[in-house]
């Protein structure tokens, strides 16, 4: 017994809605979308809950905190992330696509898999910091205000990506 395609929106219409949410995101707030500032929210209030001392005699967290006198969790970052994994959760319900099932290649095994996704995780959180943004600020919001720096991060992303996957494609695709 084969399992049934899984049908999923049109990735045309998908980006025209990506479109329209930046827009109507740059035009209600000022600013573009982006992930990794919930997260770095969701940090400091972690911080703020469990060493208290530690955040206010820190620079950084000191700084943070007299910026956001309501606090880290009312920033509308986090706001923007609950609504992301929301909707996300609401699409895959739609689409009959709820699983809890580890996607991997046929030459991956199950801890290789779940350890390389956790690195790969902190590498992407760390490397988000250095670049002052993840790749949703810096490269799709960048792009939608003709920003040469978010180009010139959009032209890296997919030229890593391209360059790294060469290297990589035996762990996804079966060999003959």
């Amino acid at each position: 017994m084969s399992e049934a395609p899984k049908k999923y929106m049109n990735p045309y219409l998908a980006g025209f809605f990506l479109g329209f949410v930046l827009l109507a995101t740059i035009y209600i707030t000022g600013r573009g979308l982006g992930a990794s500032g919930a997260f770095k929210s969701v940090v400091i209030q972690a911080v703020n809950t469990v060493a208290p001392e530690h955040a206010a005699s820190a620079d950084y967290y000191a700084d943070y905190n007299a910026s956001n006198p309501e606090g880290p969790m009312k920033s509308w970052l986090v706001f923007e992330m609950l609504g992301v994994l929301i909707g996300a959760f609401l699409s895959a319900v739609a689409a009959n696509r709820v699983s809890l099932k580890l996607e991997k290649g046929p030459g991956v095994r199950n801890r290789t898999r779940i350890i390389a996704a956790i690195i790969g995780g902190i590498l992407f959180g760390f490397g988000s910091q250095l670049g002052r943004g993840c790749t949703s600020g810096s490269a799709l919001s960048g792009m939608a205000v003709m920003s040469f720096g978010g180009i010139i991060t959009m032209l890296a992303i997919f030229g890593m990506a391209y360059m790294t996957a060469y290297f990589f494609r035996g762990l996804w695709i079966k060999k003959q």
